[in-house]
Parts: structure tokens; C-alpha cells; sequence
């Protein structure tokens, strides 16, 4: 596979490194993608909408008046959906949308995932991301040294105080660790800015 630039934050290149082809290298399956990232989107999901059916509202034991004689049409309970306080007919019930796929698959989707990062360039490496201070400007600096307008997911190797808080009010950025990357979040993401030590524990867990 071709050599990726490694910069430092300010943008300039230090040297370069060979991905694994294992990994970023694969021909990117969509199948296992596609059902990778509405594995995530249904899971999560809470299903917990829920309306009370005749069984559920209270009262309505009794036959609310004789059958036959009265004039009027015949019922049964005072609960049923056309009444007043009755239970709602066919409404909504809790439900799990959990899916699951099998580990393979979800491993393939990573990697496709990764594999479409490299295709469309949209992968930047840098040597290290060690902040000094915990100020949001500090970061919004190192952004604008790689001309980051749009949205883009931070990978480190190992998370930091000065990380987590220099990033959290930043709208269009997301922080994650190496350990913590998954599909939905890289293709939703315009842009990756990866540790290289954050590659290599990637290609290991991957390999």
C-alpha cells in the first residue's frame, strides 16, 4: 500500500508511514457497511412508545347495560375504543429494535469504513495530539492548521483531561479513542484526524 504522510500539529509533514493493507488496503464491501451502520442506528433506539389497549385502562368490568331492550346499540364494556376513557385500538407498543451481526462482519464493515477514509482522502495522521492547556481555542488552532471547516471525529490512542475539555464545546468535533471507533461514527464524519500510535492499535485489533 502507498505511504500516508504523518504531520505534526501544525500541519507540516515530519515523515511518512506505510498503513497496513489488511486493514486500510481492502476493497470496501457496502453490503456489510450498509447493515454495519442500520445496526447502530437501530440499537440505538428505544422503542419505549406505548399506548394502553382495552386490557390495560382501568374500570369497564361490568356490561354497561342489558342487552336487548334499551333502544340503544349493544356494549359490551365502557372501555372499549369508542368510548370515552376507552383503550386506543392498534396503538403503538414497546418494542426492541436490536439487531446483531456477527463479529467478522462487523470487523469488515470497519475496515470498509477505513478503507473509504483512505480512498477519499479523508484521513489525516499526525504524529501526536498533546495539548498543554485545556483551552477550546488551543484546539480550534490546531483545526485551522489543517483547514478543518466541517465535521470531524479525533481518534487519539489514550484520552487526556486537557483533550476532553479543549473539545467538548466544539460542535463538529467528536473525540474518541482507538479502543471506542466504530462505523457509524467515521462515516459520519467529513474528515478523521488519527494519532499514529491510534493507527497501529487499530491495524493490531483489526489484523
Amino acid at each position: 500500500m502507498s505511504k500516508i504522510d504523518v504531520l505534526n500539529t501544525n500541519g507540516e509533514k515530519i515523515k511518512d508511514i506505510t498503513l497496513n493493507k489488511e486493514v486500510f488496503g481492502i476493497v470496501p464491501n457496502d453490503a456489510v457497511l450498509y447493515d454495519a451502520i442500520k445496526l447502530a442506528q437501530n440499537n440505538a433506539r428505544q422503542g419505549t412508545r406505548g399506548v394502553k389497549g382495552r386490557s390495560d385502562v382501568s374500570g369497564g368490568g361490568r356490561k354497561p347495560w342489558r342487552q336487548k331492550g334499551t333502544g340503544r346499540a349493544r356494549q359490551g364494556s365502557t372501555r372499549a375504543p369508542h368510548w370515552y376513557h376507552g383503550g386506543w385500538a392498534f396503538g403503538n407498543q414497546e418494542r426492541n429494535y436490536t439487531t446483531k451481526q456477527n463479529r467478522k462482519e462487523r470487523a469488515l464493515a470497519l475496515k470498509s469504513a477505513l478503507a473509504y477514509k483512505i480512498i477519499n482522502k479523508e484521513l489525516i495522521i499526525v504524529d501526536k495530539l498533546d495539548l498543554k492547556t485545556n483551552k477550546t481555542k488551543d484546539m480550534k488552532n490546531i483545526l485551522n492548521n489543517f483547514k478543518i471547516e466541517r465535521n470531524v471525529l479525533i481518534v487519539v490512542n489514550e484520552l487526556n483531561d486537557n483533550l476532553i475539555l479543549a473539545t467538548r464545546n466544539l460542535t463538529n468535533v467528536l473525540l474518541l479513542e482507538a479502543s471506542e471507533i466504530n462505523v457509524l461514527d467515521l462515516v459520519s464524519a467529513n474528515l478523521v484526524i488519527a494519532e499514529e500510535d491510534a493507527i497501529k492499535s487499530i491495524e493490531e485489533a483489526l489484523v
